[in-house]
């Protein structure tokens, strides 16, 4: 039980202690009265077995009052016995179905044991009963949850919230439900249209995540001449280039986009970091004046991008610069933007928690259509006007809905249009991109929430770490388990994660430190042995990774090809050529960059087996032209002319 559920379960038996005989039942006997006075003794000084029988004995004298039931279920549940407390608050339940705690109770505890689709009824009732309890909705948002229904979960932990803002719980729990429903809607979208362009632009942001900016600015490239596409694809691969060092294409790119789209405020974004980076801050205010001019939600949202890639020291010195204020700009411009450098919003949090409050047109300024709003990058305009006049029924008004929603920073009018899009078109990549951009946006921002409410917890910094190695975002994965570290030395949930993001971010030797670090404590874990083992292979050290590997082998189901993988390697290092083909067959299934085939092919043509290697070889060629068509850099893939090359020949790469 976390500390939150603690503390309500300790101030509902509380309440409960007090004597249950003022509900309308008839006077108590004496030995009802002692047995209860009994319980609530034993209650106080902890001893809840003790509790549990006192209870027991008073529901054999009077088996028809429910509080006595519901009290004994609690009893229970802080003896251990979950399945006893069920009874109990089933029975309790039975006999009133109008209480709150017998109804959350047992909906908590159905979850518990793996039972949410029973446990959602009654909570629901528990949530209608008590409207203040920010536990009623906290609880049936992780039964929605464990369900597999991320979005009503985040609903309910949006209204557990709204009650508590301050309930660490629910936000880190609103985080991962958004982060859920957006890993269900990258799955849909890689079954509907893997092909689309609104996939590939979500996978170059993964890339620029990942700091794999080159590539990231390969697929953009190689999108800009899709039709139908995301907006603003211009700005976004001039972003990649600015980011790979290459400011001279940024810039052109920049410039296209804003002659073809001019709605595009990336463009001037782009160009103000630009301007930034040669010293011209007061270029850089110039055109930050005009996007505040179009729009004020646009540049809280999305000014992050002028200190994306930046170091701390030249982060730092714009935030200074811009803090001045002798700068010349607007003091609500100002405001705006130190407070999307800092993260923050308006007090505790309720940016998260519903639209913002929209900005209404000027009654003397002239009335235009929704389309020539978002032609002039006046998205909250145009978000209004679509939004007013709105028929579901019409596709092209929910596309406009949600593109303006999403570049105004309302992620949750985003939300509702890409939900009423995908109800109308079911198989619209375009509704899941929408959706996928606004969950992952309000999902950051709740965990970030989650982090400064417990900002000095390792739990929040283990937990936020894991969720950076989700989104890819290595670094911040490495920083935030550091931190937990910091505070708790050895935590061993920190030790594992910063093996796991050191190996995933490239950081081979800290990876390999770490997990030697944390093996010492736990020698058999699975998984700091792969880890382990990965860094040695890494480190052209193969053969020692062979005894990692095999206590590796009861990994997560889903991990075992990668291990099946190594081994494979091991055995080539070694000369056991059959054993290695056996394991190198059992990692085909998740090999993405082809390494897995190569090595295949290689040990078939040395064992003569030219038909098999020339299927592999076939295998191979497919994933190269699947990484080509994704941007991925051709340098890193494998040289197949040596293994097409006569048998007699060398196949070393």
């Amino acid at each position: 039980m976390n500390n939150c559920s603690k503390l309500v379960l300790l101030t509902v038996l509380a309440l409960l202690a007090n004597p249950v005989f003022g509900f309308g039942q008839r006077a108590p006997s004496p030995t009802l009265e002692s047995l209860v006075a009994a319980a609530q003794q034993a209650q106080a000084d902890n001893d809840y077995a003790k509790a549990v029988n006192a209870y027991k004995q008073a529901v054999r004298i009077d088996p028809g009052m429910p509080e006595l039931w519901a009290n004994l279920g609690l009893m229970q549940q802080q003896a251990g016995d979950m399945p006893e407390a069920i009874l109990s608050f089933q029975q309790a339940n039975h006999l009133n179905p109008a209480l709150y705690v017998p109804n959350l109770f047992l909906g908590i505890d159905l979850v518990r044991t793996g039972k949410a689709p029973q446990a959602i009824p009654y909570l629901n009732r528990a949530e209608k009963i008590n409207k203040l309890d920010p536990q009623a909705p906290l609880a049936l948002g992780r039964a929605f949850y464990a369900a597999g229904k991320f979005s009503p979960a985040a609903r309910e932990f949006t209204q557990a919230i709204s009650l508590q803002p301050t309930l660490g719980a629910a936000w880190f729990a609103l985080g991962i439900a958004r982060l859920s429903q957006v890993e269900t809607d990258a799955r849909n979208m890689s079954i509907e249209d893997k092909t689309s362009p609104f996939a590939g632009a979500l996978f170059a942001q993964s890339l620029e995540k990942q700091a794999r900016f080159n590539e990231a600015a390969s697929l953009y490239r190689s999108l800009l001449d899709s039709n139908p596409q995301p907006p603003c694809l211009h700005s976004a691969y001039g972003i990649a280039l600015l980011r790979h060092r290459d400011p001279e294409r940024a810039a052109a790119e920049f410039a296209v986009e804003r002659a073809v789209h001019p709605e595009c405020g990336q463009a001037l974004l782009g160009q103000a970091r630009l301007a930034i980076d040669s010293g011209d801050h007061a270029q850089a205010v110039a055109l930050l004046e005009q996007l505040w001019a179009r729009d004020h939600g646009f540049v809280g949202a999305n000014a992050g991008i002028l200190l994306e890639g930046l170091s701390d020291d030249a982060a730092n010195a714009v935030v200074n610069h811009f803090s001045q204020q002798d700068a010349e700009m607007p003091a609500d411009l100002r405001s705006a933007l130190l407070s999307a450098f800092n993260g923050n919003g308006p007090p505790l949090g309720q940016d998260l928690l519903q639209s913002a409050q929209p900005s209404v047109v000027p009654p003397s300024a002239p009335r235009r259509t929704a389309e020539q709003y978002y032609a002039a990058g006046e998205f909250e305009h145009c978000a209004q006007v679509v939004d007013s006049t709105l028929d579901a029924a019409h596709a092209d008004k929910l596309r406009l809905l949600a593109a303006c929603s999403f570049f105004t920073g309302d992620s949750h009018r985003t939300l509702s249009a890409a939900a009423a899009l995908q109800a109308l078109q079911p198989h619209s990549p375009e509704a899941l991109y929408w959706s996928i951009q606004a969950n992952q946006r309000l999902a950051l921002k709740s965990l970030a929430r989650f982090q400064q409410l417990e900002s000095d917890s390792p739990r929040s910094h283990i937990l936020l770490g894991d969720i950076y190695i989700q989104l890819d975002r290595f670094d911040d994965a490495e920083s935030e388990y550091t931190k937990a570290l910091s505070a708790a030395p050895g935590n061993a949930a920190a030790m594992l994660g910063l093996a796991s993001a050191s190996m995933s971010n490239n950081h081979v030797q800290q990876a390999m430190e770490t997990a030697q670090l944390a093996l010492k404590s736990t020698p058999e874990d699975p998984e700091l042995n792969l880890i382990m083992a990965e860094s040695l292979v890494a480190s052209n050290r193969v053969a020692e990774a062979e005894p990692f590997l095999l206590k590796s082998l009861n990994v997560k189901p889903q991990l075992l090809p990668h291990v099946h993988g190594l081994l494979g390697k091991v055995d080539a290092e070694a000369g056991r050529t059959q054993e290695a083909v056996n394991q190198l067959k059992m990692a085909l299934s998740t090999d993405e960059d082809g390494s897995v085939h190569y090595l295949l092919a290689r040990l078939y043509r040395q064992s003569g087996d030219l038909k098999d290697a020339t299927a592999t070889i076939e295998q191979l060629k497919k994933i190269k032209q699947q990484r080509h068509d994704r941007g991925v850099k051709t340098v890193e893939d494998p040289d197949l002319s040596a293994l097409e090359s006569s048998p007699g020949q060398s196949s070393t790469p």
